[in-house]
């Protein structure tokens, strides 16, 4: 890719937590119609999410945390509910490998009748990007968004990755997450930007430079096979600044941590600002 289009993108896109607080009165009032367990948190997405090294690694290692997400760890830990760090994989948590928003769309419905989240994470879009056009992305996405909210259920929206080969449509259908972000005035993780904020001419492992590493093991965001994060040893369960710049699930492990905090501590709190304590559940 030019310098050129990296400039553009970069200028197209809006930082991580640019405007914070759009969302907290609109999901406030989402959550006063949401009727099932408290600190009940769904993944709804493909390979990037059903994956292990998303979300699960969190309560065991965090290297070099910094001071703001241990807060937001212990935060998300004394909320949520535990079985919902690892055990909420699979086609019936609503993630697995290899789908589009065209499975979200499908089985939206049976997802918030068996699960009744308060709270989902959604991200699709890099399986979507050589099978459907924009258009179809955004219609669908936004009718899964709808679902949720007409639930109860606070959705945390997510931009993809960039995908090596899917360069603008990639950016195209993050622009598309953003808009329906503040159209329905939901939280954003944006995984896309921040990516390129870090990593904006080497973010891709399939380029030449990078030839001597293996699969997930590259040292850059996205994997060898130029869609996955990547995922190198070194730096696996590390969150210091170095760390964050060459592992793509590290990073979005914290933005999806981060936000999560946020929406605890903006919405589940008491009228003092104590964060409401959750009972233990069996995974269903």
């Amino acid at each position: 890719m030019s310098c050129l289009t990296y400039l553009l993108i970069l200028l197209s896109i809006q930082p991580q937590d640019a405007d914070n607080d759009y969302w907290i009165k609109s999901m406030d009032k989402v959550h006063k119609k949401f009727t099932g367990l408290k600190g009940t948190f769904a993944q709804f997405g493909d390979s990037i999410t059903i994956t292990m090294a998303f979300w699960a690694p969190l309560p065991y290692t965090r290297k070099n945390a910094s001071p703001d997400m241990e807060t937001a760890f212990q935060k998300v830990n004394g909320y949520m509910q535990t079985e919902c760090w690892r055990e909420w994989k699979g086609q019936e948590y609503g993630n697995d490998g290899g789908k589009t928003i065209r499975w979200a769309y499908e089985n939206i419905d049976d997802w918030l009748k068996r699960l009744n989240p308060e709270t989902a994470l959604i991200m699709f879009g890099t399986n979507d990007l050589h099978s459907l056009e924009l258009d179809e992305y955004t219609e669908k996405m936004r009718y899964v968004v709808q679902k949720c909210l007409d639930n109860g259920t606070i959705v945390i929206l997510s931009t993809i990755p960039p995908r090596s080969g899917f360069v603008k449509k990639s950016e195209a259908f993050s622009k598309t997450i953003r808009k329906i972000a503040r159209d329905f005035k939901i939280p954003l993780t944006d995984y896309h930007a921040e990516i390129l904020k870090r990593r904006p001419k080497d973010w891709d492992g399939s380029m030449n430079k990078f030839s001597k590493w293996k699969g997930y093991d590259v040292p850059t965001l996205i994997s060898r096979d130029g869609v996955h994060p990547g995922h190198p040893v070194k730096y696996r369960d590390d969150y210091s600044e170095e760390a964050l710049n060459h592992n793509g699930f590290s990073l979005r492990n914290y933005l999806v941590l981060m936000k999560y905090a946020q929406v605890v501590q903006s919405i589940f709190t008491d009228s003092i600002g104590k964060v409401i304590r959750t009972k233990p559940i069996l995974c269903r």
